[in-house]
């Protein structure tokens, strides 16, 4: 519902305005139009009822006529409406108070409103689970809940804390229980469903009733104890009536299905116990109904049964003797008595036993249960039975005393041999000269006195008598098992750290891993597990463990330094390549090969101080290990030969990898340097040319092998440096590593095979630069001894004509060849090749016009000759 504004400017005083005829004339008929609007409104409000007889269809009656009438009370509120209102009260018009008594009526109905959604609004979330909730059990959490809300909405509101307005809501509430009820419930279907099912459907649906009327009288009670509070008595046949009668009509029922169940529950016992397969399940079945409440007619009927289950067990005992006792039973326990199957963990002779006895239960359980009625073995049936299983019991016991009475004995003979075995054992057996890295320690608990120990337990567990020393081991095991661990871990911390040295290291720390072997000695040559210094040992060994890890470390710590000053050697480049200056210019060949050599010679010497440094590395290391400083102890001459072996190995490597990486970009398609193609008459040579090009890439080759000469070699048995030596006066030699790394086979082969490919390049350039000698006529022909013989022919016009086409079409044809050719890591400029070419087809076409120009000039002057001569004639 929209107000109508007036169309009339009513800018301007109030006072003003309400003086002026035709604005008031104007606004009490715009007055009169919002008066009728608003009443019409407000009365087709109050006229509306809930849509439908459940709860939520009151709480949307509610938002319906909130949201119209705040419409309504929002317009009334805007500027321009006040206005209007101010005016006509300042004029005195008898439309005003009209108008006044219903907005006030709208004020009061739009806050009813609003309070009541409110209010309701608490109770919504309830109201949609009671009416959309999935099952009952939904609905029997909401109700205690819901009553709870309702009872806040009875204090606190304003407009809902009267008969009239709080007993529709719950009559609607009652409304949508018995609906749920009624829908879930279906009498169509009931009896065609499962018992079972049907039984909780109907006792669910009775609890939900009767939860409605307890949660009532609860919240009643609570306020009445209150004393506060506004009483809670409602009209109960309005709120009740309904769901009582549909209460009493779930407990019949099912009562109905009760009985229904009772008479299948007795037709299935009496099919049951005439076809039984095991009377011992039966019986037990039967024994543990009597704790069971039931309806007494299934009780009567379980206990007619008892005489059905004697009669089958009588069936089974024999059936038992013959199939089970005999074949079964004492089939496994002959099969199984050399070997028989043990549970997890258990020991060999106690699992055994607890085998035995398990077989044993098996027979024992039904004697034990049918002893609770002595019908069943009074007969003849059961004292055969009985006889049966005492035969097989004795076997058993036999068995059982056998295994113990082996065990006992065996047990006091071997575990004082065992508890004298040493703490350790090891590789070897005599104490070494030399050490070797794979001797190994092992903890020398042995096996069979672990097994002892868990044997012991699980025999007291089987009430068996153990040995003294027995017990006493087993009382112990806590003990052993943490100087066994203690023992293993410090193992595998020698083990471990002994891994991380290689054969050099071993060698080098030989007396400290003796001192180290002596420590260990008497782990494995005096003390045993009856000792009182297990302790002790454990504390010396580990102490002597962690001062050799101490020892080692700082050896491992300089060893990577000396690897890390080799793997710079070793990665060194010693073919950097200048950076082109643009992309078509690249270095001259003499220049390409000079920056590699100066650039080589810094990294050389950057190399030989990395080198240099080595020896002080080896020299700290002789200090820990020799506690001298020389660099020439004896003890460490292994290590420097292993050393020095390394730095071979990695001079090698550098220059087999450099060599190999200068080949690659020999044969890659990415030019480092320039060379020209030039007319040298009658050739066409390249400058510098092929032989020149070899000589500065086997030099650079020979360059790169010759940097280990910087490398000085170690005096015999040190890691000094060897000076040089004076052959004769002149003559003096320098030991380093260039004999014996020029010499290796893969250098060589590297070395030949880069001076092949750079070669076959040179070779294929030549063979390019051939295609050029199709114009060798431009250079090898003498020009003047040409042009005479030409002039002396006295060619015709054209004949000068053809002879100029073919040298200016060389000289055209010449400017589109290409002025570049990349090949492999050389690029070929042939500009001046092609500029001296194109200078001599000129030359020939200057020369062919010079000729021409004369012959032309003679045939002139002689025809001007022959005309005047004709002149003169006439």
């Amino acid at each position: 519902t929209k107000l109508e504004m007036p169309t009339i400017n009513l800018d301007g005083e109030v006072t003003v305005l309400a003086t002026v005829p035709e604005v008031v004339e104007a606004l009490e008929s715009c007055a009169m139009t919002w008066q009728k609007l608003i009443s019409t409104a407000l009365e087709e409000q109050l006229k509306k009822v809930p849509q439908g007889n459940g709860p939520l269809a009151e709480v949307d009656l509610w938002c319906e006529r909130n949201s119209t009438l705040s419409a309504l009370t929002e317009q009334i509120k805007l500027p321009e409406v006040q206005k209007v209102l101010e005016i006509l009260q300042e004029a005195e018009s008898e439309h005003s108070g009209d108008l006044q008594i219903v907005l006030s009526d709208l004020r009061k109905h739009h806050v009813e409103a609003l309070d009541n959604v409110k209010f309701l609004s608490t109770l919504e979330r309830h109201l949609k689970n009671l009416t959309y909730g999935t099952g009952f059990n939904v609905v029997l959490d909401t109700i205690p809940s819901l009553m709870n809300a309702l009872r806040m909405v009875w204090l606190i509101s304003r407009h809902y804390n009267k008969d009239e307005r709080m007993v529709p809501l719950m009559e609607r509430i009652a409304w949508e229980i018995s609906t749920r009820v009624y829908k879930v419930v279906d009498l169509h279907t009931l009896f065609k469903e499962d018992r079972a099912a049907a039984k909780k459907k109907i006792a669910e649906a009775k609890s939900t009733l009767e939860e409605w009327k307890k949660c009532y009288f609860a919240v009643r009670a609570q306020i009445e104890a209150s004393g506060r509070e506004q009483h809670w008595e409602f009209d109960r046949k309005r709120l009740f009536e309904k769901t009582d009668y549909m209460t009493s009509v779930c407990q019949d029922l099912y009562d109905i299905l009760q009985v229904v169940i009772e008479e299948e529950t007795k037709n299935f016992i009496d099919e049951s116990f005439k076809t039984l397969r095991s009377a011992e399940a039966a019986f037990d079945m039967l024994l543990n109904f009597k704790h069971i409440r039931s309806r007494e007619t299934i009780n009567k009927q379980m206990m007619m049964k008892f005489n059905d289950i004697l009669d089958q067990y009588c069936k089974e005992v024999f059936n038992l003797r013959i199939s089970y006792v005999v074949k079964n039973v004492k089939q496994i326990f002959v099969q199984n008595l050399k070997d028989p199957p043990l549970y997890k963990n258990h020991p060999p002779v106690a699992g055994a036993i607890y085998w035995s006895r398990s077989l044993f239960y098996r027979i024992k359980h039904t004697i034990i249960r049918f002893q609770e009625v002595e019908e069943l073995l009074a007969g003849e049936c059961g004292k055969e039975v009985k006889q049966i299983y005492l035969q097989v019991a004795k076997r058993m016991k036999e068995y059982e005393d056998q295994k113990y009475n082996q065990w006992r004995d065996g047990t006091e003979q071997i575990l004082p041999l065992l508890l004298k075995n040493t703490l350790l054992t090891s590789s070897v057996t005599e104490e070494p000269v030399t050490t070797k890295k794979n001797v190994r320690f092992i903890v020398n608990f042995s096996p069979i006195l672990q097994e002892t120990i868990i044997e012991t337990k699980y025999m007291e567990q089987l009430g068996f008598p153990v040995p003294e020393i027995a017990r006493y081991v087993a009382l112990q095991e806590e003990k052993y098992l943490r100087y066994t661990n203690r023992l293993k871990n410090m193992l595998d911390h020698y083990h471990k750290l002994m891994g991380t040295l290689n054969e050099a290291e071993t060698k080098l720390l030989d007396d400290h891993i003796q001192e180290l072997w002596r420590v260990f000695k008497s782990g494995h040559r005096r003390l045993n597990w009856n000792s009182l210094g297990i302790g002790d040992f454990i504390v010396r060994c580990t102490r002597a463990i962690r001062k050799f890890e101490s020892l080692v470390h700082q050896i491992h710590n300089h060893s990577e330094d000396i690897s890390n000053k080799l793997l710079f050697i070793e990665s060194t480049n010693l073919f950097k390549f200048p950076l082109s200056k643009n992309d078509d210019e690249l270095p001259e060949a003499k220049e390409f090969f000079e920056y590699v050599k100066c650039e080589r010679a810094k990294d050389v010497a950057h190399m030989v101080r990395k080198y240099s440094a080595i020896p002080q590395l080896l020299i700290k290391v002789e200090g820990r290990v020799a506690n001298t400083n020389s660099g020439k102890s004896p003890k460490l001459t292994s290590y420097y030969a292993y050393w020095e072996n390394r730095i071979y190995q990695v001079l090698t490597q550098l220059i087999v990898k450099n060599l190999q990486a200068f080949n690659a970009a020999v044969l890659a398609n990415v030019p480092l340097f320039q060379t020209e193609a030039i007319l040298s008459v009658p050739e066409i040579i390249l400058q510098p040319n092929a032989s020149e090009i070899d000589k500065m890439t086997v030099q650079c080759i020979r360059d790169c092998v010759e940097v280990t000469k910087h490398f000085v070699r170690w005096m015999h048995g040190t890691c000094l440096e060897c000076p040089p030596q004076h052959v004769d006066e002149d003559e003096v030699i320098t030991f380093s590593f260039y004999s014996d790394v020029s010499q290796n086979p893969l250098i060589i082969e590297q070395a030949v095979l880069i001076t092949q490919n750079v070669h076959k390049l040179m070779a294929s350039l030549s063979k390019y630069l051939n295609q050029w000698k199709r114009y060798h006529l431009l250079w090898k022909l003498d020009k003047g001894t040409v042009m005479e013989r030409l002039a002396a022919e006295k060619p015709a016009c054209i004949t000068f004509d053809e002879e100029l086409q073919f040298y200016m079409k060389v000289a055209q044809e010449v400017t589109q060849q290409p002025l570049i050719k990349d090949e492999q890591f050389i690029r070929l400029q042939l500009a001046p090749l092609a500029y001296t070419v194109q200078e001599n087809a000129k030359g020939w076409v200057i020369s062919l016009g010079k000729l021409l120009n004369e012959s032309a000039r003679e045939e002139l002057f002689s025809l001007q000759e022959d005309i005047q001569v004709g002149i003169f004639s006439l």
